[in-house]
């Protein structure tokens, strides 16, 4: 197998072929699908190597110590062939990744073959193939997570434990110095914990992604900037915590921490930079010095992390294995957002190529991820299901740098006004070709948002190898027949709703998925992206027991014109618009309707695995003055209530509303092409499983059955692939 190592005397990096480690008792053995560059740690070691030996002395007084007791000790010509021979040894790099477990050692029952893993240590997580990883130096990925995201799990740990550290209250004001990749970790666990963040970095362009990501202010330390923010939020008193995540041999943030310190304040060392106190500053104010170590309690413990004795939770509340779980649980509650932090993605075979550019500066990065392509496709999503035979495409990474082309089939209304604005500003996209029935649609579009050719043609776009996804955004009648072209052409495919009109044509599209291998496939159903609904779900938490749903659509009366009314070659207006509200009840939910009732007047109500039950009236009738859209979720003694995008409450123990009225109503537009196009250009899974794709447009299209019969439906996937079931 393939692992980087780095030779100290030489400053040498290599990718070397070594033996794969044995599944040893007490821990499992890791295909490592992704591993974090610690940009900071990490290339403070590489830098380190390259420098000459007088230079490797400086750097590291402590080891120069260690040397000059063992010429005390053992002599000077046992010290010199012992130093020679570790300094001319390679040491591996890395110590966080995410991979899945290959193999499972005895004593182990927590996780099992085939389940994605976080892995941490600098001894167990390294940059390589396989990882044998101990037992409280892994923890199972949540579902949903992306493998690229819990890599971050070690470098989260060690953010989180540094924000333990400074003990931070609701209310408080941090400053945060140095915002490499520890440091926008700590600014976004501080800003969700309800701590007001001010920022220090030279680099402006951190300063602004650590502002996006939850800081108020953030500048260089010689601006000036930061000194009036924090005597403007503190009122002169000074920040309550300062977390040093600097690193270098500069006095400045530990200078700058005291100055800017409140009386009795507490500064945190979470990186490696110069710690000369200035007494008198430190003293007048009795600052409270304390220090971060790696991950959290367990780090360094031999029986902790080798032989996987556990701390007592009474005793030890927040562990090393905890710590990682917590963060994982972050990021699976889009608490802790890692992707704005994801510079570059390399392959594992140009490892030594992208440590060099670093080194040189020619790659300027907070966060860089190797990707190992053979342990890839073994995260895809595979459905297991007896009724689908859909096996998931291994999809790659588009190169980096490379913005993602675009095809556009229809350009009307919602295209132009819900899609297209929402893409023409991008820097990482690029609008190809766009085809219309109309050339004078298709000339509209190409002026004013900038592709860079129009025609009336299909297959200009979908024969255009250059394109890397199409949108689908035509009458609803095109839906299946359009997607099935451009899967089988090999493109990514956004569909606007519906996806198809009967099981018939949802069966060609199946089809299509398993000829091709190509499952690259999103619908058009946005409301599950919407900021408000996202929050509020999350201010619901988890659920235990069965959930009721009730689902008012104040749809409205169609005009005379509308092509929704022409339902004999477009469909019925539910099987159009309907897969939204099922879509988003099942999000919710976190589960597929397994059975559907209807009434002729649209009351269609949706039996889910765990005895949920969602009503969805879907009403024609009522007064356009009142909201289109209201939901209720009671569950586990909780009411969610969502009132159409504009305001949300949750009552439980504590009564939650939504903090202010949006400008607009966000129905999700923005994030769910964003959720495409990082699928399209990371390789990644699609937002939605096709599983769940198939199943929302099948209930929708069961409504209508169900009323015909005056009897549920049963929702039953294809058995497989050109046999409905």
């Amino acid at each position: 197998m393939k692992q980087v190592v780095q030779n100290y005397k030489s400053g040498e990096l290599a990718l070397l072929e070594v033996p794969e480690p044995a599944c040893k008792p007490g821990g499992v053995l890791v295909r490592t699908v992704y591993s974090l560059i610690s940009t900071g740690t990490e290339m403070m070691k590489v830098s380190e190597a390259s420098m000459s030996l007088v230079g490797k002395a400086k750097a590291r007084p402590d080891q120069v110590a260690k040397v000059m007791q063992s010429v005390a000790t053992n002599g000077l010509s046992a010290t010199y062939r012992k130093v020679t021979s570790k300094l001319d040894s390679y040491t591996p790099l890395g110590y966080s990744l995410c991979g899945v477990v290959e193999q499972v050692g005895d004593g182990i029952t927590d996780v099992s073959v085939g389940d994605l893993v976080a892995c941490a240590g600098n001894e167990h997580a390294l940059h390589s193939e396989l990882n044998w990883v101990p037992k409280n130096l892994y923890s199972r990925v949540p579902n949903g997570v992306d493998p690229r995201h819990a890599a971050f799990g070690t470098v989260g740990s060690i953010a989180m434990q540094g924000v333990r550290r400074g003990e931070p209250q609701i209310g408080d004001v941090a400053l945060v110095i140095g915002l490499g990749l520890i440091g926008q970790l700590v600014v976004q666990l501080l800003a969700s914990s309800g701590v007001r963040v001010v920022g220090v970095d030279p680099d402006p362009e951190r300063c602004k992604l650590a502002e996006s990501l939850g800081a108020l202010t953030c500048a260089h330390p010689a601006s000036g900037i930061v000194d009036t923010a924090v005597d403007e939020l503190t009122h002169g008193a000074g920040v309550d915590q300062t977390y040093l995540a600097a690193g270098g041999n500069t006095n400045d943030p530990v200078e700058l921490a005291a100055k800017l310190s409140r009386d009795r304040g507490r500064v945190i060392d979470i990186g490696k930079c110069k710690l000369d106190l200035p007494w008198n500053a430190y003293y007048e104010k009795e600052l409270d010095v304390r220090f971060s170590r790696s991950y959290g309690p367990g780090r360094y413990d031999p029986s902790y992390e080798l032989e996987g004795r556990d701390y007592p939770i009474g005793q030890v509340r927040w562990t090393e294995r905890r710590n990682l779980e917590c963060v994982l649980d972050l990021i699976a509650r889009d608490r802790l957002d890692v992707e704005p932090l994801i510079t570059h993605v390399s392959d594992f075979s140009s490892a030594v190529e992208t440590y060099k550019s670093l080194n040189e500066g020619e790659l300027k990065a907070v966060a860089v991820l190797f990707r190992y392509p053979d342990a890839v496709a073994r995260t895809e999503p595979v459905v297991t299901s007896a009724r689908v035979g859909l096996v998931a495409s291994s999809a790659t990474a588009l190169p980096a740098g490379q913005p993602v082309r675009l095809g556009f089939i229809g350009a009307g209304n919602y295209a132009s006004s819900m899609l297209l604005p929402h893409l023409v500003e991008r820097d990482d996209v690029q609008l190809e070709h766009v085809a219309t029935t109309s050339a004078l649609s298709g000339a509209n579009a190409r002026r004013k948002f900038g592709f860079a050719a129009a025609s009336t043609d299909i297959d200009n776009v979908l024969g255009d190898s250059s394109i890397d996804a199409v949108f689908v955004v035509t009458r609803h009648s095109s839906h299946a027949e359009l997607t099935r072209q451009a899967l089988l052409a090999g493109k990514a495919v956004f569909v606007e709703k519906p996806l198809a009109l009967s099981p018939e044509e949802l069966q060609k599209v199946l089809d299509a998925i398993e000829e091709s291998g190509n499952d690259r496939l999103q619908v058009g159903f946005n409301r599950r992206f919407a900021p408000l609904l996202h929050e509020a779900r999350e201010q619901f938490g988890p659920r235990v027991g069965p959930a009721s749903v009730r689902y008012l659509v104040n749809a409205g009366r169609l005009d005379h014109g509308s092509w929704y009314n022409q339902t004999a070659s477009e469909g019925s207006r539910f099987a159009g618009e309907g897969g939204h509200f099922i879509d988003t009840v099942s999000w919710l939910l976190d589960a597929d309707p397994v059975s559907v009732y209807a009434t002729g007047d649209l009351q269609v109500t949706l039996g889910y695995p765990d005895g949920s039950t969602a009503v969805i009236t879907y009403a024609e009738t009522g007064s356009s003055g009142f909201p289109k859209e209201t939901l209720d979720v009671v569950a586990d003694g909780k009411v969610l209530k969502f009132d159409d995008f504009v305001r949300a409450s949750v009552y439980s123990r504590k009564k939650w509303a939504s903090s202010r009225i949006p400008k607009g109503r966000d129905k999700g537009q923005a994030a769910e092409v964003n959720a495409f196009l990082s699928a399209v250009r990371t390789g990644s899974p699609m937002p939605i499983s096709i599983t769940s794709l198939a199943a929302t447009t099948l209930a929708t299209l069961a409504a209508q059955t169900s009323v015909a019969n005056a009897a549920p439906v049963r929702i039953e996937l294809p058995r497989k692939a050109g046999a409905p079931a």
